[in-house]
């Protein structure tokens, strides 16, 4: 009886401290976004697997995001390459948590199946990877928001910063890393930080 009686109440702590942690998500996902959180963006974006998003669906993870063109040549090869040595880089335990988001700033070439083509060549077709383009004015909205400046230069070429920022999981930026194949350090110590 007495085994009976412990087991009654292990199981009732069980089942409250599972509503806890379900109503706990709730309150964090119905929390006031600060004014500098770009969940406040109204653009509406698609991705690699042609579904339409808003960047608020992305809430509840940390963001690392990067701007770049599928057809560039010189710098975007180099970003994706720091952006894939970050994500090796991080514990596994950590990477649930992140989304690493590659905005295209050539959004008339980089439709949903070139995006998904560029995924599966530089073999970051995994879950955690998100590929998204946006009309004209939303990227150009967004690369504001991120101090990404760009310019097109010819029918397939773009002039782009190449940054890389990191988003707390209620879209407020953290931290920014500027140049190409600089040491990452800094950019994994600020996700690893965010990511719970």
């Amino acid at each position: 009886m007495k085994n009976l009686s412990v087991f009654i109440i292990i199981i009732t702590l069980l089942f409250s401290s599972c509503g806890n942690k379900k109503k706990q998500e709730v309150a964090e996902t119905n929390k006031e976004l600060s004014e500098l959180s770009i969940y406040n963006l109204p653009s509406v974006w698609t991705s690699q697997n042609n579904k339409e998003t808003e960047l608020k669906d992305l809430r509840g993870d940390v963001l690392v995001m990067v701007m770049i063109y599928t057809s560039c040549q010189v710098a975007c090869p180099r970003l994706v390459a720091d952006m894939r040595d970050i994500e090796s880089k991080l514990p596994n335990e950590k990477k649930q948590n992140v989304k690493f988001v590659l905005v295209s700033i050539d959004p008339e070439t980089d439709t949903p199946e070139r995006l998904k083509e560029f995924a599966i060549e530089n073999e970051m077709d995994s879950d955690q990877w998100l590929f998204l383009r946006g009309s004209e004015s939303d990227t150009r909205e967004f690369a504001a928001v991120l101090a990404v400046n760009y310019k097109k230069i010819s029918p397939m070429d773009f002039s782009h910063s190449n940054i890389i920022s990191v988003f707390n999981q209620e879209g407020e930026l953290v931290h920014q890393k500027e140049g190409l194949g600089v040491n990452n350090g800094e950019t994994i110590q600020a996700i690893i930080d965010l990511a719970k």
